[in-house]
């Protein structure tokens, strides 16, 4: 159970001056926490406090960091149903992938512990002519200051923790925006760490209205944004952002292709997860099919079948596979976008009905390429199915987008797997798996209008740090 009311932290400390914020049960709609809301004020001093940390920060020693990081483990880890009822209630996020979200905070977390200690830089040979002759220059890694962090309401924990954990490892003071739906686990998060040594003004968690955050970006003193959510609020975001460092996490319309070598029953049951699980609700969710012909109606077969043994409803539920959407009103958005779809020619295999919140996995065929329900980024429990007659002519329908996060593509062949990884204009290709697939220290980001910048904790270090050389001269 929520507790009754959450404070935020400012500077380290928890604060309850209102309980402003009302947070939903998304399955029932009824309030079920509060939470207290960030004023213009409290952000400024939230900033002013970081300022001041950074030098101490800075000074903190690897181990030490490893040490606070590994707390947050420990405490998780002890908290773990706790963490995975909060996110089953505040983003109506079905129980098992909720403690699935939890595994990967605290691996998330572990991972970063494991970098702290890493952190390091390189010799160079400067002798590259005879005017260089006795200099030898030497790198290393510094903290970029103070960093702004804004997250989204799909993964509360998780996408929180791949900004907060690399910046303790990498020793930047933070202020964290958690989504407004979703902001209890980034505050359980903060009393975790206002447990640690962090230094008085090393975080502040605080959640507040869109009007009062404009801070979070121009602020000089904040020395980099990293935001996820949708694309339209980031790239704006990139504009007022001024002089800082930028790190985007936006949409995608991940495309999976099954081509005529693909073992269609393993390929089935991974796309089901791929599609389906989390509701929906992710940036690398599989929402473009593409079967080879010759295989397209047994795969259709088989993954409509699937599809609907998924079981939806009350996300507590240890059986319910499709849980509520974030609000009633994204529901309504996508059977409105799967109507514009049947108005023009697409079938509609399985699903398109509705509970409230929650929408029933649904499979629409041959849905035209310019269709919102393909080319923009649906956010929930949708694929659109279609087949292909060659393998190059898959990779380029992939391309026809202006998203570029993950691709998933289930061949035997070793050589269209490396064309494909040449070819396409994504941030990974997943060889035998879902675009959806991620573990926690790989590179994790997206081209075009998917974002720029890698998250993944040792990637995120990179960005929040900058190189410093040192040049030694030895007189001759």
């Amino acid at each position: 159970m929520l507790k009754e009311r959450y404070p935020y932290f400012l500077a380290n400390r928890p604060l309850q001056p209102n309980e402003d914020l009302e947070v939903t049960d998304k399955y029932t709609g009824k309030v079920a926490t509060r939470v207290a809301l960030a004023s213009s004020a409290a952000i400024e001093q939230a900033i002013a406090a970081a300022e001041a940390a950074a030098p101490r920060m800075a000074a903190l020693p690897a181990y030490t960091r490893q040490e606070i990081l590994r707390h947050c483990v420990r405490r998780f880890e002890e908290q773990a149903e706790e963490l995975a009822v909060t996110l089953c209630t505040e983003a109506g996020k079905p129980i098992r992938d909720a403690r699935a979200e939890v595994t990967r905070l605290i691996d998330t977390f572990r991972v970063a512990a494991e970098e702290a200690v890493r952190i390091g830089g390189e010799v160079l040979n400067l002798e590259i002519s005879p005017r260089a002759k006795g200099y030898r220059g030497m790198t290393k890694r510094v903290p970029i200051g103070p960093c702004s962090f804004i997250t989204p309401f799909n993964f509360p924990l998780n996408l929180v923790a791949h900004k907060v954990a690399p910046a303790i490892a990498a020793g930047c003071p933070f202020i964290l925006k958690p989504a407004s739906r979703t902001p209890v686990g980034a505050l359980i998060i903060g009393e975790v760490l206002a447990e640690t040594a962090l230094p008085l003004g090393a975080f502040s968690i605080l959640p507040c209205h869109r009007e009062h955050a404009s801070a979070f970006t121009v602020d000089p003193r904040l020395k980099l944004l990293s935001f996820t959510g949708s694309p339209a609020v980031g790239w704006r975001l990139k504009e007022l952002a001024g002089k800082k460092s930028v790190v985007m996490e936006l949409g995608g319309n991940a495309a999976c292709i099954v081509d005529d070598d693909a073992d269609l029953d393993d390929a089935v049951q991974r796309i089901v997860i791929g599609a389906f699980s989390q509701s929906g609700q992710s940036c690398v969710g599989v929402q473009r099919v593409m079967v080879h012909e010759d295989r397209y109606e047994q795969f259709k077969h088989k993954f409509v079948a699937s599809t609907k043994d998924l079981v939806a409803g009350d996300p507590r539920h240890e059986n319910t596979f499709v849980g509520p959407l974030i609000a009633v009103k994204e529901t309504d958005r996508i059977l409105h976008w799967i109507g514009e779809a049947i108005a023009r020619g697409a079938s509609l295999l399985c699903g398109g009905t509705r509970n409230g919140a929650v929408l029933d996995a649904t499979i629409v065929e041959n849905v035209p390429n310019d269709c919102r329900l393909s080319a923009e980024e649906v956010f929930g429990p949708v694929v659109v199915l279609s087949s292909f007659s060659n393998f190059e002519q898959a990779l380029t329908r992939v391309n026809r987008s202006r998203f570029g996060l993950q691709a998933g593509i289930f061949t035997r062949d070793l050589y269209k797997a490396q064309h494909a990884w040449d070819t396409l204009e994504v941030g990974a290709v997943i060889i035998g798996d879902v675009p959806s697939w991620r573990v926690d220290n790989m590179p994790y980001g997206g081209v075009k209008d998917s974002g720029l910048g890698r998250e993944g904790v040792r990637y995120a270090i990179e960005h929040m740090s900058e190189i410093r050389l040192l040049v030694i001269r030895t007189p001759q």
